[in-house]
């Protein structure tokens, strides 16, 4: 059975990691979770992913201490995890947390840009507890995700925070009970899929050139004419077709250009 299995529907790209009792991320996994999400960032035909766990235990413990791998090897076109630092990728991803995230699975979480949680679901950056720290995007995504210090305490104490708690933050999106998961998910990923696929990508383009500028270095940047999905996009076809079914009163048929 491969570690990494992907299921398309519709617009969808649904990408599940079911590696041994914990799912626990090796380079080899990496590389396949990369080449899962590369599928989707090529495929014109696909708007938006999910990633979720195999089982109900653990979404993913994270890096596989067991592998006796150099975890800054290089693992694939994400980096770890295959999303960690895919820096270019275009088209939104929702983790769907199907258990525990520890270490390196909440990294994983983190790059993910939203986040759909089961009730019994369980976030924890362990590192600092085997005298390490985490480097595949915790401590830089959390602080910038949470108030500094809920950030802090979670990053320099280890301790676990329930999908209950980072939902009132606003990390995560929304919490259900377990057995409405991927329900709630693809509801989540069908409500993204209907809208044009070129304004999903100027959306993280947008974001991704602006999210460490001031509010005018960000609009500056924005109107520079270095972003070509959002450079291009009000002459698409596909802004032309949902302004007209705005006017015709019928549902956007988009082309992705």
């Amino acid at each position: 059975m491969n570690d990494v299995t992907t299921e398309r529907r519709g617009r969808v790209l649904e990408i599940t990691l079911a590696r041994g009792k914990v799912n626990a991320i090796d380079a080899a996994t990496s590389r396949a979770l990369g080449d899962a999400f590369a599928q989707l960032q090529e495929d014109p035909g696909l708007s938006v992913a999910i990633i979720t766990g195999g089982g109900d235990r653990f979404f993913s413990a994270g890096w596989d201490l067991k592998a006796g791998e150099d975890p800054h090897a290089p693992q694939g076109v994400g980096g770890f995890a295959g999303l960690t630092e895919f820096w270019d990728l275009k088209k939104p991803v929702i983790a769907a947390v199907n258990g525990t995230a520890l270490g390196g699975g909440f990294e994983l979480a983190l790059s993910a840009d939203m986040i759909v949680a089961a009730d019994h679901a369980e976030f924890a950056l362990t590192e600092v507890s085997i005298g390490i720290v985490a480097d595949s995007g915790g401590v830089i995504r959390l602080p910038r995700r949470l108030p500094r210090a809920i950030a802090n305490e979670l990053m320099m104490t280890a301790r676990r925070a329930s999908a209950a708690e980072l939902e009132r933050w606003g990390l995560v999106n929304r919490v259900v009970p377990a057995d409405q998961l991927m329900t709630a998910a693809r509801d989540l990923a069908d409500q993204v899929a209907a809208n044009a696929p070129l304004s999903l990508q100027a959306v993280k383009e947008i974001q991704s050139a602006t999210e460490d500028k001031t509010e005018q270095a960000a609009f500056a940047a924005m109107r520079s004419g270095d972003l070509p999905i959002y450079q291009g996009l009000y002459a698409s076809e596909d802004a032309a077709e949902g302004m007209g079914a705005v006017m015709e009163k019928r549902d956007p048929v988009w082309k992705g250009r």
